[in-house]
């Protein structure tokens, strides 16, 4: 059975906030970079990069768009 919140250790609750809160800067940065790139500088479309980042994916998405969406 999960737990609930208040179930989990402080050090637990503390990880779980800074995940988030790094998952959440990637995916405004992810969204920032993408939103000023030319169509021509990303690889896929565009609106496909966008509409991950809406799934919560513990910063992988972001990262594998930094890392191989970009075109330099």
């Amino acid at each position: 059975m999960a737990k609930r919140w208040n179930d989990l250790s402080p050090s637990q609750q503390r990880t779980i906030v800074a995940v988030g809160v790094v998952e959440t800067v990637l995916k405004v940065v992810m969204a920032v970079d993408l939103k000023r790139r030319p169509p021509e500088k990303v690889r896929g479309p565009k609106w496909l990069w966008g509409t991950a980042t809406l799934v919560n994916s513990a910063g992988v998405i972001p990262a594998a768009y930094f890392l191989f969406g970009r075109v330099k």
